[in-house]
């Protein structure tokens, strides 16, 4: 009784093996890849092939998100379904090909995707049950919000899981592009320029990720860029946001610090050595302002002449004399012989001089500022 009981099992499970929805020979679906990760609003292809035993032919085709049920009721097709009917293409055949795109994708579209078909035979259908995950992620910009001016920066433009395409990216900022093709974005020294909205986009995609706004925080010194000598002076260390009180602060002249603590410099008298590029910063932290440059405007100083070649003046030979002075701006040179002019330039050279040219000279200095006149040179001159 018993070896009869066995006898009669096994045909019936080769039965059930061999026409349901069993993985037996010649029947296979093969999905390529088996997981894919894409951006919202995009279009993406779910490649697969399938086979099945010689002699069937395909009647059915189509994808599914459901598996078959126990009680043997067909999944639906994503083509009934109003929430895919317009958005999906079946680009295989009833052969061998059973690729699908899906275009505008969706968050709710995340899901397990499976291919069906069925052939001509009672019975004969086949699913594969392996199917294809699709992740569906957005664009979205990771960095900090706030930085410092100076501070190296990394945006990073972030998925919820690695795009299957490995695409290139477009970084923006303030709508316009940058040149940065990679998913992350590096400021390797941030300055105010930098500041502003970024955005990131898969290349030649028209699909963004919102916008962030990254501020840069910094220090600028205010104050007059040009003043004359003697004026009262006031430089201002003004940070672009709030800073606690009480904050102390240090400044620089030409890189060397200075005594100063406070946010406003100030110069009671100044003179031309106060001239210069100042900066500033917050005491104690890495936060300095670019410099400025103060320029201090004055009249020709310590008007001077020289002679060379220096010692005694022969008849006959030649002389030049170089005048010197100081001022800012730079100054003009004129020479006079008594009261007349009688050239202008740094120097004036006599040729061939003689007792003639006995008389004395001197030299004017002048800018916008005023003029000042060299002490009278006599020249020496001795006969042959």
């Amino acid at each position: 009784m018993m070896s009869l009981r066995m006898s009669l099992t096994v045909p019936l499970l080769f039965l059930i093996f061999i026409s349901g929805v069993g993985a037996q020979y010649g029947w296979s679906v093969t999905y390529s890849p088996k997981s894919i990760c894409a951006l919202k609003g995009s279009t993406v292809t779910m490649g697969c092939t399938y086979s099945y035993p010689e002699g069937l032919t395909v009647q059915t085709a189509f994808w599914t998100k459901s598996l078959p049920s126990a009680r043997g009721v067909e999944p639906p097709d994503l083509l009934d379904d109003p929430e895919y009917r317009d958005r999906v293409q079946y680009l295989g055949d009833k052969q061998h090909n059973c690729s699908l795109s899906l275009r505008d994708v969706r968050e709710n579209d995340q899901s397990k995707y499976y291919f069906r078909f069925i052939t001509n035979k009672e019975g004969e259908k086949y699913q594969g049950t392996d199917g294809v995950y699709l992740s569906v992620t957005g664009l979205q910009v990771e960095g900090p919000e706030r930085v410092m001016e100076g501070d190296k920066v990394t945006l990073t433009c972030k998925t919820t899981c690695r795009l299957t395409d490995s695409p290139s990216f477009t970084w923006y900022r303030n709508g316009a592009p940058l040149s940065s093709r990679t998913e992350q974005l590096y400021l390797q020294s941030v300055s105010r320029e930098d500041a502003g909205r970024y955005s990131c986009a898969v290349l030649d995609q028209n699909l963004h990720s919102p916008e962030v706004t990254l501020n840069v925080l910094y220090l600028q010194v205010e104050g007059p860029e040009e003043v004359m000598e003697g004026d009262k002076v006031t430089l201002t260390c003004k940070p672009s946001f709030t800073l606690p009180s009480p904050t102390s602060f240090t400044w620089y002249r030409n890189g060397a610090a200075l005594s100063s603590r406070t946010e406003q410099l100030y110069l009671q008298s100044v003179s031309r050595e106060d001239a210069g590029r100042y900066s500033c910063a917050v005491l104690d932290q890495n936060l300095h302002s670019p410099e400025v440059t103060l320029n201090v405007r004055y009249p020709p100083k310590s008007v001077s002449v020289s002679i060379s070649p220096s010692g005694k003046i022969v008849e006959g030979s030649s002389v030049t004399l170089t005048c010197s002075s100081d001022g800012n701006p730079p100054v003009e040179y004129y020479w006079f012989k008594g009261k007349s002019f009688v050239t202008k330039g740094e120097n004036f050279t006599l040729n061939k001089i003689s007792s003639v040219n006995s008389e004395g000279y001197k030299c004017k200095s002048s800018n916008k500022h005023g003029e000042k006149y060299s002490d009278t040179v006599t020249l020496n001159v001795l006969c042959e």
